[in-house]
């Protein structure tokens, strides 16, 4: 065998050993799968003159909007 051989070997092993672990990683055999709960971003606060105060929370935002649910 000369350098050349081995250096194939080397790198048959060393693609066969990441493509293992790629696998394994990716099919996560020892985490079950997580149920993600549906959340609402509306909230009745209080009332103000028979109407629903309603604050909303944009997803990934630090900010607040009120709006008034007036049922007629």
């Amino acid at each position: 065998m000369n350098k050349q051989d081995y250096q194939r070997i080397i790198y048959g092993a060393t693609i066969g050993v990441l493509s293992f672990l790629l696998l394994f990683y990716m099919l996560k055999l020892n985490e079950p799968a997580k149920v993600l709960e549906s959340k609402s971003n509306f909230e009745v606060i209080d009332t103000y003159n028979g109407c629903a105060v309603v604050r909303y929370a944009p997803p990934n935002a630090a900010n607040y909007h009120y709006f008034l649910d007036c049922q007629k």
